[in-house]
């Protein structure tokens, strides 16, 4: 085995513990769904065109890349008495995620929009990456499949309830239609709510969860005092050190995150122009001077808004469906282990079809195949962390956490820089074809998973 066995024994626990310390995850799950489901539309309401959008969602995973190892650094080597190791970054990034999330429906211009979304992406990162390693840190090896599968069933429930608030909102009398240039107000309903849950549910966590101490707190004491690494000399040094396993899921996460980030940036100009036949109107293409075309514009307007609430239902079944493959799970690794290679790959290579099907869908039936989806993204939320974190050195929990999410920033920005229209454009013109990319990315990913042989990471060997 890669790792180096902690001299603390961890006790197992119950299901309500690990529920607790993962809890944090529904509001950073809101926060994510919201963005996820809800910028795009929001940047084609402020003036974007479809080409342009995955370049405005770069400041994504830009962030990632530059937050994640640093947090994750940061909280290795932090400890409080009251507040403990992890805990202290989840406060701080609720607080600043909340407060953009408030402000980012309510933006002017759309250069205004990128950077709350590049604002609360870093926000949001602070939050996660701990979380990640927070698992890590309090359950034992035989408990780690188990208790990343309870929080990919709270994951589940954030993404499918966020996603939905708009178009909830909106069935309560809330308007959905706007002037030109104005995100509707059940957008901004829904936000202003995600960001009273986000602060609210990592409350929860902070104040129901401790942590445990370091091994030798003098010890570690005097290792920071006499460190002589940087922290640039040692997250390279990381990188370099890299265990074998971590590069082979490290692949496996490239073409996942490129075809998740495929859907979250244009799932909605894909899904309004092939599936509902409602794309967002061009504003050049009215004289709004003219009342005939403004009601034209203002009538395609409203169409396109409501077709996009019912894109972002539609897309948060795949966190109700990877809310029900999270439970399944929790119910059988909380008794048995699992062959978690198996299940990664099985999980990916449905989630492809569900993307390729959206090609032939009909409105009705579209739910279908984020139902498919919810089972890869169940699995990416869970199965690649455990069979990490059951392979790499547990003192050094939060940092290889934070270098393991390079491979999830690292094709988000590929795609950004022009990846996803390249790749797309081969296939043709229709905006649609994205989403077969996604496809074909995901099922690479799962095939991928043939390579993992570490037998620890697999499924956990009791000594």
């Amino acid at each position: 085995m890669n790792n180096e066995q902690s001299t603390v024994q961890k006790k197992e626990l119950s299901f309500w513990q690990i529920w607790n310390m993962s809890f944090g995850f529904l509001g950073i799950q809101f926060g994510f769904a919201l963005q996820g489901g809800f910028m795009t539309r929001i940047f084609q309401t402020l003036g974007a065109d479809q080409e342009s959008i995955p370049l405005l969602w770069i400041a994504a995973p830009l962030t990632g890349l530059l937050v994640q190892p640093i947090i994750g650094y940061m909280s290795d080597k932090t400890w409080s008495p009251r507040w403990g190791r992890r805990r202290p970054y989840f406060l701080i990034g609720a607080i600043l995620s909340s407060i953009v999330l408030l402000f980012v429906p309510h933006s002017p211009a759309l250069w205004v929009a990128a950077g709350c979304l590049w604002v609360l992406d870093a926000s949001i990162n602070i939050s996660m990456e701990p979380f990640r390693a927070l698992v890590a840190d309090k359950l034992p090896d035989s408990q780690r499949s188990y208790g990343f599968v309870v929080q990919t069933l709270i994951i589940g429930i954030g993404t499918w309830i966020a996603s939905n608030l708009p178009w909830m909102i909106s069935q309560l009398g809330v308007s959905n239609s706007a002037e030109e240039g104005i995100v509707p107000m059940s957008v901004k309903v829904a936000f202003a709510i995600g960001a009273l849950v986000f602060l609210l549910s990592i409350l929860y966590t902070v104040f129901t969860t401790d942590e445990y101490p370091p091994e030798d707190l003098e010890a570690f004491e005097k290792e920071k005092r006499e460190s002589k690494n940087t922290f640039v000399s040692d997250i390279l040094g990381n990188i370099g050190s890299m265990p074998t396993t971590m590069k082979k899921l490290g692949l496996i996460q490239f073409f996942s995150w490129f075809a998740f980030f495929t859907m979250w940036s244009l799932a909605n100009p894909a899904l309004t122009e092939h599936v509902f036949q409602t794309p967002a109107p061009v504003n050049s293409a009215y004289n709004m001077d003219v009342p005939a075309e403004a009601e034209a514009f203002n009538i395609a307007n409203t169409a396109f808004q409501e077709s996009s609430n019912l894109v972002g239902s539609a897309m948060g079944v795949y966190g109700l469906s990877s809310m029900a493959f999270a439970l399944l799970l929790v119910f059988y690794t909380s008794r048995r282990r699992i062959n978690r290679k198996f299940v990664h790959l099985v999980s990916l290579m449905l989630g492809g079809l569900g993307f390729i099907f959206m090609s032939y869908t009909s409105p009705e039936n579209l739910k279908y195949c984020f139902v498919l989806i919810g089972f890869a993204w169940g699995s990416i939320l869970s199965m690649p962390y455990a069979m990490l974190s059951s392979s790499v050195d547990p003192k050094k929990m939060g940092v290889i956490m934070g270098i393991f999410n390079m491979f999830i920033v690292i094709p988000q920005i590929i795609a950004a820089l022009g990846g996803i229209n390249f790749v797309s454009g081969l296939l043709g013109e229709e905006a649609i074809n994205a989403m077969t990319v996604a496809g074909i990315s995901l099922m690479i990913a799962g095939l991928l998973n043939l390579l993992i042989t570490n037998k620890n990471a697999i499924t956990y060997q009791a000594e």
